[in-house]
């Protein structure tokens, strides 16, 4: 236990829940320290706004730009991740139990089903079905068996 206490992914996520309280609750000056303490400590940009489920696991905080509609309940990330828009104003919203590799981009106001997978660095401008998996640039579903 002691361990994981003092593991930056552990550290990071317990910030971003409190900075998400503080906002909740309209302490105005709170989330906003929280934030620049996330981006100068960590590396992580992620909005305490953001709505996030339980079992967030961010591997690797350092470079990971977090801004997405939803992030869903036990979904990981691994180190520098980018959620956000590209030629909108949308965000992505992210499913349930969704893997994301090192290095991806996952852009616009797009789906990630529940249950998929985004390979390393692969640039994700498309939705995502539940369960599937993607990789490449653009990002591509694997067809499994070939």
């Amino acid at each position: 236990m002691r361990l994981l206490v003092r593991h930056p992914s552990f550290r990071a996520v317990v910030w971003f829940r409190v900075a998400a309280l503080a906002n909740r609750c309209r302490m105005r000056s709170i989330p906003g320290l929280i934030q620049r303490r996330l981006l100068v400590k960590y590396g992580l940009e992620i909005p305490p706004g953001m709505d996030a489920g339980g079992g967030l696991y961010i591997a690797h905080p350092v470079g990971c730009v977090l801004v997405a509609e939803h992030v869903g309940e036990n979904v990981t990330v691994i180190a520098g991740v980018t959620f956000g828009t590209r030629n909108d104003a949308r965000w992505p919203t992210v499913g349930d139990g969704v893997f994301v590799g090192a290095g991806a981009r996952v852009l616009g106001g797009i789906t990630i089903g529940d249950g998929a997978s985004i390979g390393a660095n692969a640039v994700v401008v498309h939705d995502v079905e539940p369960g599937a998996t993607v990789v490449g640039i653009p990002a591509r579903p694997v067809v499994r068996g070939s």
